[in-house]
């Protein structure tokens, strides 16, 4: 999935727009819940210069209530069918749950994004490979150690869920790891995992990274959500500076300029 731009070949980083079909999401919760905004919002971001969708029925922000997979597939699953036939780019479909992610498959998702790196559903990793989907695995912990090197533990989390995905047939161009900002991390260890990308990068997988409005960026510049897009595009551009293959964002047009930018100066 990576990309070049232009005639040097140099590295284009993809644009993984985020619609979270949910009531309590941190940012843009209760905004797309109803079906005719979220369609809208899909393909608006897909017009904008998205890449991918990624379309979630399950808030994961801290302190998140979860839902059983018949009510997430409720979410989700008239969404994927109504934007399937008319968007361009692919779905991903963010879900911890085997049987969601199943189903939205079938409804036309060809990604799926699991925040738990494959390891809290054992069928999840299968589900995706029969389909030969591409997978997103993320890094997450239950509890936040402030005394432990974050990226040594990204590293030790991934090769578990390197091994499940190759166990249940996926295929290594199919993985892609996320270090997992702003899950069972201090302020510190996020900015940690951000700047040793390269130390992720370095692992052989394409590497996604989620930072958009997150809380690490609100502390930082000691901002509401809604005002941390510069710092979120911020952070953004640091990390397509180091190769970063996919960012998901909920700023989907100002992050295409940002790449735009980005590849012209590596153009010269």
């Amino acid at each position: 999935m990576s990309e070049t731009h232009g005639d040097s070949g140099a590295h284009r980083t993809r644009i993984m727009g985020i619609l979270n079909v949910t009531p309590d999401s941190f940012s843009d919760g209760g905004r797309f819940e109803a079906l005719d905004t979220a369609v809208a919002q899909a393909l608006q971001m897909a017009e904008a210069g998205a890449d991918i969708v990624d379309i979630g029925g399950e808030s994961t922000r801290p302190g998140y209530e979860p839902i059983d997979a018949a009510s997430e597939r409720a979410r989700v699953l008239p969404v994927i069918e109504a934007v399937a036939p008319r968007l361009a780019v692919p779905i991903s479909i963010d879900t911890r749950k085997a049987e969601v992610a199943a189903a939205a498959i079938r409804a036309g998702a060809t990604m799926v994004n699991d925040i738990w790196g494959l390891q809290r559903d054992d069928a999840i990793a299968r589900v995706a490979a029969d389909a030969d989907a591409d997978v997103v695995a993320m890094h997450n912990r239950d509890e936040i150690d402030a005394t432990i090197d974050i990226v040594d533990d990204i590293r030790r989390f991934f090769d578990r869920s390197i091994a499940i995905a190759r166990q249940a047939g996926v295929r290594d161009e199919k993985l892609i790891l996320d270090p997992g900002i702003g899950f069972g991390k201090t302020l510190e260890q996020n900015l940690a995992a951000v700047k040793r990308l390269p130390e992720i990068k370095a692992l052989g997988f394409r590497v996604l990274l989620g930072v958009s409005r997150k809380s690490s960026i609100g502390r930082i510049l000691d901002k509401p959500v809604e005002e941390r897009l510069i710092g979120t595009v911020a952070m953004n551009v640091w990390a397509m500076r180091d190769g970063v293959d996919i960012i998901r964002v909920h700023d989907v047009a100002e992050h295409v300029d940002a790449r735009e930018i980005v590849s012209a100066i590596e153009d010269v």
